[in-house]
C-alpha cells in the first residue's frame, strides 16, 4: 500500500506538493505541480493498487458559514499550540455550495473518502500544523510559512527544522530526493525558491500522516465526521503544553531548544564536515576501521536533553554550552588495538579538548560495561579555511569496537525504551555486566589472533581472483605486506585492491617486482621523515615507500589525482635537508 500526501494549493497559480511513501518508509516520489492534471499523472503509478491519499485541503464542506465541526474540534485542542485550522464554509467563493477542488481530486482518483471506512484506497483530510505538533512535540508551531515580516533566513531556519524533524523520524527512508530538497533550502535566495520546496515537505508531513494512520490508527484522532467533514491528525500528547514565542521565553531551556533549532543549518554541515575530517584522516594514515559515521543532533533529540532532570533538577544549566554531542563522528574498529590507533591520530592532526576512555574508567572500579572512547576535537587554525563549518566547534568522537558498539546499541535500545520491568531491573543488570565481560574477551581474542596472524605466511591462493587482471591479487599483497611490514596495522580490506591499481600504474605486476623495488627502501629512513605518532597501516607503509622511491611519478599518477596536494606535502618530508 503507497501512502501518499498532497499539499494541496488553493489555486493553480501556486504550486502542489506531492509525495509518496511506499509501505517500507521509503520515499519513492517528490514533486511539485500546479494542475489537476499534472497531479493525476504524477500520482497514476502509486494509485493503481491499495492506497491512502493524505490531502492538506478541505474535501466536504456543508456548512454555509463560521467553522466546521472538524475545525471546532481540532481548534479546541490544537489553536494554544498557534496550530488552529481557518474556517471553512461555503460563504467563501472556493467552497460554494460546498464543492472543493480536494473533493473534486478525490473522485477523480477514486477515493472513499470517508475516514473511516477501512477501505484499502481511500482519502482522509489532514492539517500539516497540528500535524507536525503532535509528531514532533512541539510547544507552537514552526513559522516556515511566508507572512508579512518573516524574512528569508527566519523562514529557511525553521523549515530545515521541520526537515531535520522528519530526518529523525526513524520509520522514515527520505533518500536522494530528499537530499536535493534540503540543498535547495540551504541555497535559497528567494522566498519564492523557499515556497516550492515547503510545498514539498509538507507533502511528506501528509504522507507520513496517512502512514502512521494505516499502521497505528489508534495514535490518530478524528475530528468531524463523514458526513460534514472529517479531519485526520495525530493524537496530540495530553502531557504537551504550548511554548510561549521566542521573545517572551525565560526559560534557559527553552530558549537554548530555540535558539538551537533557529541555527540547525549550520550544525547539519558541521556534521557533514567532521564525518568527511576524521574519515579523511583515517584514510590518509591507513588504519583500518569498519565504518564511520556522522550525524547532528536533531532538534528533537536536543530537546529531550536540554530538559532532561534528576529529581526535579535540571541537568543543564546553560545546554547550549554543556550539551557536546551536538555534532557527533562514532567510528568502529575491528579491534581495541585500532581504538587507541585512531585516539592517537585525531591527538596529531587535530586540537583534542577532551578524551575520555569510558571502558578504562569502568575497569577501574572493578566492573564490565560500557567501553567507549569519547574524544572532543577541535580545529587548529591551519585547517580552519579547509572546514570553514568546524571553526568555533566541538566535535565528539566516539571510538569503540564492533563488539563494544554491539553491546552498547543493544543496552541503549533496551533502557531507553523502558522496556526492562522494575522487578527484572538487577537481573538484567547482571545478564548486561555478564555479556560484556564475555565481549570483552572476545575483544581480547581477536587481538591474539590478527597478531598471529601478521606473521608472514604463503599466501592462500583465492578462488575468486581473475585470471585476466594484471594487478598483484589484493589477497596475495595483503599477505606479502604482513611479512614486509610485520610491525604495522592491518589496513581496510578496499585499500589493498586500491594501491594494486597504483602498482599497476607503475609497471608493478608481481610480488618479486614488489620486493625488488622495496629492496632499496630505507624503512627506518622513512618513517624517521614521516614522524609517525601512531601506528601506521600496512598500506600506508607502503604509500610512503613508493611516494619515495618514484618522486613526483608517483604524484602524479591518475590514481592518486584527488590526493596530489597531500602527497606533494608528504614528498616535501621525506627530500627535504
Amino acid at each position: 500500500m503507497h501512502c501518499i500526501g498532497i499539499d494541496l494549493a488553493w489555486g493553480l497559480k501556486n504550486p502542489t506538493g506531492l509525495a509518496v511513501l511506499d509501505e517500507g518508509g521509503r520515499l519513492v516520489h517528490v514533486s511539485a505541480v500546479r494542475t489537476d492534471d499534472e497531479i493525476v499523472a504524477a500520482l497514476e503509478p502509486f494509485v493503481t493498487g491499495p492506497c491512502v491519499v493524505a490531502i492538506d485541503a478541505p474535501l466536504l464542506v456543508t456548512n454555509e458559514t463560521g467553522n466546521r465541526r472538524a475545525e471546532r474540534e481540532l481548534n479546541a485542542d490544537f489553536a494554544k499550540f498557534q496550530a488552529g485550522a481557518h474556517p471553512t464554509n461555503q460563504g467563501k467563493p472556493e467552497y460554494t455550495d460546498g464543492d472543493t477542488r480536494g473533493g473534486r481530486l478525490g473522485k477523480r482518483l477514486r477515493l472513499d473518502l470517508d475516514p473511516r471506512s477501512g477501505r484499502d484506497r481511500r482519502g482522509i483530510e489532514v492539517y500539516p500544523h497540528a500535524a507536525t505538533v503532535a509528531l514532533f512535540r512541539l510547544g507552537r508551531t514552526l513559522k516556515y510559512k511566508n507572512k508579512p515580516g518573516r524574512t528569508v533566513d527566519g523562514l529557511r531556519a525553521e523549515l530545515l527544522v521541520l526537515m531535520g524533524h522528519l530526518e529523525g523520524v526513524p520509520e522514515l527512508d527520505l533518500g536522494p530526493d530528499w537530499v536535493a530538497l534540503r540543498s535547495a533550502v540551504q541555497t535559497a535566495t528567494r522566498k519564492s525558491e523557499l515556497r516550492v520546496v515547503e510545498d514539498q515537505v509538507d507533502a511528506v508531513v501528509c504522507a507520513y500522516v496517512a502512514w502512521v494512520a494505516v499502521r497505528r490508527p489508534d495514535e490518530v484522532t478524528t475530528y468531524g465526521n463523514a458526513a460534514e467533514g472529517a479531519i485526520v491528525t495525530p493524537t496530540l500528547p495530553p502531557d504537551l503544553k504550548p511554548g510561549p514565542p521566542l521573545a517572551a521565553v525565560a526559560d534557559p531551556a527553552q530558549r537554548a531548544i530555540q535558539v538551537y533549532a533557529d541555527g540547525f543549518a549550520g550544525t547539519a554541515a558541521a556534521a557533514e564536515q567532521a564525518l568527511a575530517l576524521v574519515t579523511g584522516l583515517l584514510d590518509e594514515a591507513g588504519i583500518n576501521y569498519l565504518s564511520v559515521a556522522g550525524r547532528a543532533k536533531t532538534v528533537a533529540s536536543f530537546a529531550e536533553k536540554a530538559t532532561r532532570e534528576v529529581d526535579g533538577v535540571r541537568l543543564y544549566a546553560d545546554p547550549l554550552a554543556e550539551i557536546g554531542d551536538t555534532v557527533g563522528v562514532r567510528v568502529i574498529t575491528y579491534v581495541q588495538s585500532d581504538v587507541v590507533a585512531v585516539a592517537e591520530l585525531l591527538g596529531d592532526q587535530v586540537v583534542v579538548h577532551d578524551d575520555r576512555d569510558l571502558g578504562s574508567q569502568t575497569a577501574r572500579e572493578g566492573r564490565f560495561g560500557y567501553s567507549s572512547r569519547h574524544l572532543q576535537i577541535g580545529l587548529d587554525a591551519a585547517r580552519a579555511g579547509e572546514w570553514p563549518a568546524l571553526v568555533d566547534r566541538r566535535v565528539q568522537v566516539q571510538v569503540r569496537t564492533v563488539l563494544q558498539h554491539a553491546w552498547a546499541e543493544f543496552e541503549h535500545d533496551i533502557r531507553y525504551k523502558g522496556t526492562v520491568p522494575a522487578e527484572h531491573a538487577s537481573e538484567f543488570d547482571r545478564r548486561f555486566t555478564l555479556a560484556a565481560g564475555l565481549l570483552e574477551l572476545a575483544d581480547q581474542e581477536f587481538t591474539a589472533i590478527r597478531e598471529r596472524l601478521r606473521t608472514p605466511s604463503p599466501a592462500a591462493a583465492a578462488d575468486d581472483e581473475d585470471p585476466d587482471d594484471p594487478r598483484i591479487a589484493p589477497r596475495e599483497l595483503a599477505a606479502f605486506l604482513a611479512g614486509q611490514y610485520a610491525d604495522a596495522g592491518w589496513s581496510r580490506p578496499d585499500h589493498y585492491d586500491w594501491i594494486s591499481g597504483l602498482l599497476l600504474e607503475l609497471g608493478v605486476t608481481s610480488l618479486v617486482e614488489l620486493g625488488e623495488v622495496l629492496r632499496t627502501a630505507d624503512d627506518a629512513a622513512i618513517a624517521g621523515r614521516m614522524g609517525y605518532r601512531y601506528p601506521p597501516g600496512a598500506v600506508r607503509r607502503l604509500d610512503d615507500a613508493l611516494l619515495a622511491g618514484f618522486g613526483q611519478r608517483y604524484v602524479d599518477l591518475h590514481g592518486n589525482a584527488d590526493r596530489r596536494a597531500a602527497l606533494a606535502a608528504r614528498l616535501a618530508k621525506l627530500t627535504s635537508p
